[in-house]
């Protein structure tokens, strides 16, 4: 039992004793790593998915305990309802430990079994530090180990926080479906390599945009998939030590109910014990994403260059002033915001890689900064893209005449004219009326003699925008 002193109780680990403030729920072990891990000022209750999925994970473990006769059911009811207080949202103050840790998750895992014992000490009448009656490790970690756990509530975590992303992308597609929608017969001069190229329509160009992103949260879902397979019952290692043969499958499956996914044991689960394979798809698809977004918002950003010294096609959203010493001036912020979160997400994912790869014979130390990196890309997305939909994407307004203008001053259309003349006779009259400054329109009637009214037809920059389609 811990002794009481004024202001902290005095606990003990294998270590020694350590003082726990008096009013904490949390343990020995959760103040020596406080002590030891002063890195990123990134609290475990930073991430509470993490926190309501490492919860679960001990209640579900709770609940399969008492049906197998393992825990006396006043004990489990106790940790049971203490580890719903915590999916509820309570108590997460109590989780002061970095987020980046060594011990490959460790501390994380016995400072939710110390909050957990401790509250349930109190829902059963008893004072905090009384393990003598409920302890951390003996009780609210039976039948479990850090290495099954913990890499059990990661992909959890991850599940929980994926449908956020996946709403805020669902979101942003459909802002541009109506956008493409809405702009369906506005001709602009299509490019490529910075260069003019042929006509397109801007809704041509807005509706490609709704379906790359469309792609990608087919993509998301897809690599989720991979997440529902945990090594829970594997133990240390994988071999099942110290765990009832029957503890992984029915803890799983109890899981599954408490969170509402269709989880699975691993086939092997010595393997499963190191691998973080299902990370590294996992990750590289919100690296896809951000690759994807970072180029829409570098084509907003040009788009809507200018207003009078750029390509000014459209005009984004003013939200704020753009300078502090030009007036007027007003900056793509918001575009530039997804650039700066797309290339954090994508630094993460050489991060998780690397993680993934350093793991060594049966475990990988380098869970931890997985999770982080993980949960903090998909935090950093569905918040920026939510932004970018409601403060940049939904206000997008169309710039008709300088689409048109850009579209006249082109040559792009001589394009249209290869089938007729060939290649090289079309190549010259692009580099005439490039050097002389006459439209190809011109040219093609002195070199084809064609009528005003076959040009029109030829050249009509509607048709040839929407060739393709008919």
């Amino acid at each position: 039992m811990a002794r009481q002193l004024a202001s902290v109780r005095i606990e003990h680990d294998s270590l020694g004793e350590v003082a726990v403030p008096a009013d904490a729920y949390y343990g020995a072990q959760t103040v020596r790593a406080v002590e030891n891990f002063p890195i990123s000022g990134v609290a475990l209750s930073h991430f509470p998915s993490l926190l309501r999925a490492l919860a679960m994970v001990k209640q579900a473990a709770a609940r399969t305990n008492a049906a197998l006769g393992k825990l006396p059911p006043a004990k489990a009811q106790a940790i049971d309802q203490a580890a719903q207080e915590v999916v509820d949202g309570r108590w997460h103050d109590q989780f002061p430990i970095d987020i980046i840790q060594g011990g490959a998750g460790t501390s994380t895992n016995m400072n939710m079994n110390e909050v957990l014992a401790n509250r349930a000490l109190e829902l059963m009448g008893r004072a905090r530090g009384d393990y003598h009656a409920l302890h951390p490790n003996d009780d609210v970690n039976l039948e479990q180990s850090t290495n099954d756990a913990y890499p059990t509530a990661v992909r959890l975590a991850v599940l929980l926080s994926c449908d956020a992303l996946a709403r805020a992308l669902e979101l942003l597609a459909a802002a541009f479906e109506r956008k493409a929608e809405a702009t369906a017969r506005i001709v602009k001069l299509g490019r490529t390599q910075l260069q003019d190229a042929v006509p397109m329509t801007l809704g041509q160009e807005l509706g490609a945009f709704a379906t790359t992103i469309r792609e990608d949260i087919q993509r998301l879902e897809v690599a989720a998939q991979l997440l529902h397979e945990v090594n829970l019952g594997g133990t240390a290692i994988g071999t099942g030590i110290n765990a009832d043969p029957e503890f992984g499958p029915l803890a799983i499956a109890e899981l599954g109910r408490i969170s509402g996914f269709p989880l699975v044991q691993s086939a092997n689960l010595v393997e499963a014990s190191w691998d973080m394979g299902a990370f590294v798809m996992f990750s590289g698809v919100l690296k896809r994403i951000a690759v994807k977004l970072s180029k829409i918002a570098n084509d907003l950003r040009l788009l809507s260059s200018g207003p009078r010294g750029g390509l000014c096609e459209i005009t984004l959203p003013a939200v704020q002033p753009g300078s502090s010493i030009m007036p007027g001036k007003i900056n793509p912020v918001i575009p530039e915001v997804l650039n700066q979160v797309c290339f954090q997400v994508i630094g993460n994912d050489l991060v998780v890689t690397m993680a993934a790869e350093a793991g060594q014979l049966q475990l990988n130390a380098f869970e931890p900064i997985i999770a982080h990196n993980v949960l903090s890309s998909l935090s950093l997305l569905a918040n920026a893209v939510r932004t970018f939909t409601d403060r940049c994407v939904i206000g997008i307004e169309p710039r008709p005449a300088d689409c048109a203008r850009h579209v006249a001053a082109s040559v792009g259309a001589v394009t249209a004219l290869v089938p007729l003349i060939g290649y090289e006779r079309a190549a010259e009259l692009a580099k005439e009326a490039l050097a002389t400054g006459r439209t190809i329109r011109e040219l093609a009637r002195e070199a084809l003699g064609m009528s005003d009214a076959e040009l029109d037809h030829v050249l009509n920059p509607a048709r040839l925008a929407t060739h393709a389609q008919g």
